[in-house]
């Protein structure tokens, strides 16, 4: 059995809810959540870095509970990264992120190197660039992965923490790009383009050389673009405890099914079963039941 390697690369942070802190980052999100799907078939990594803190701690010892790889993240004397996160009464989450944190500061290396180029699959977004160092180390890992890899750009647009050419530049990364339907809009005006949905995402595909397009739109179902097909599929009833780690779900379910050759009907339902389950559940790490896991 061919084991892909996967990475998430970015911010590695605690979500600290009115009911105590909990681990999170949305690259860490993905990595944690791949890991579990994958019953193997994906060995998976962590791209970040963490303070010589006890959080900082325990933040490795919970990647690596969930199976992740944590050689790539590495030890700075910055506090390891904190979100205040605030839920409305449909579950919603808003998020105050803390100031320089580690992950602000990580630096390329001959482990960074070593570990792209090896990669089947990375996902990166734009919380994680923030600062300068860290943005320029992102980009030189996703460059570095081989050209067949999947460059999944999941934007996870964060106030204030992004601008245009932020995103610009990281779509020519890109090959595979993950947003949600607040941040389409977004994409649609700094690029110019206009139409519906589906109308946008092809139009983004063009222009920026694409391979897949993925939007999800909450209890509205999500659809995924190809260079000739389309999935729209609707969203699956749930009731919600927080939407934490769902959009995160959503990308490590598609990254798998698109490794794995599936079609993008498959992948989409698949992966909308994930995020719904996600929503079900309390926080954005969790084990999977049997029948979202890779068989």
């Amino acid at each position: 059995m061919v084991v892909h390697q996967v990475v998430g690369i970015g911010e590695i942070l605690w979500d600290v809810f009115p009911d105590g802190p909990r681990f999170g980052g949305a690259p860490a999100n993905f990595s944690c959540s791949t890991s579990e799907l994958s019953r193997g078939a994906a060995g998976v990594s962590m791209v970040s870095a963490v303070g010589e803190d006890d959080l900082g701690r325990k933040a490795i010892e919970s990647l690596k509970q969930r199976g992740v790889d944590t050689s790539a993240v590495q030890v700075n004397p910055h506090a390891t990264g904190k979100v205040d996160v605030q839920l409305d009464d449909d579950g919603k989450a808003s998020y105050h992120f803390a100031d320089d944190s580690a992950w602000d500061h990580l630096v390329w290396n001959d482990a960074l190197a070593k570990v792209a180029a090896g990669c089947d699959a990375v996902c990166f977004g734009t919380l994680g660039q923030r600062s300068e160092t860290s943005r320029r180390t992102i980009h030189q890992f996703v460059q570095a992965t081989p050209e067949s890899a999947l460059r999944i750009l999941d934007v996870n647009l964060r106030e204030p923490f992004f601008g245009d050419s932020v995103i610009q530049q990281s779509l020519a990364l890109a090959n595979v790009l993950k947003l949600n339907d607040d941040e389409l809009p977004r994409l649609a005006r700094i690029n110019g383009l206009s139409g519906d949905d589906v109308d946008v995402m092809r139009q983004l595909a063009a222009r920026h050389q694409l391979r897949y397009v993925a939007l999800t739109r909450g209890a509205g179902g999500a659809a995924i673009v190809s260079e000739d097909r389309v999935s729209d599929l609707p969203g699956i009833p749930t009731e919600v405890a927080d939407t934490v780690g769902a959009g995160d779900a959503f990308t490590a379910a598609i990254t798998l099914g698109l490794l794995a050759g599936h079609d993008i009907d498959t992948v989409n339902r698949n992966a909308i079963a994930v995020a719904s389950y996600v929503c079900s559940q309390p926080g954005a790490t969790m084990t999977f039941p049997d029948h979202l896991m890779k068989p």
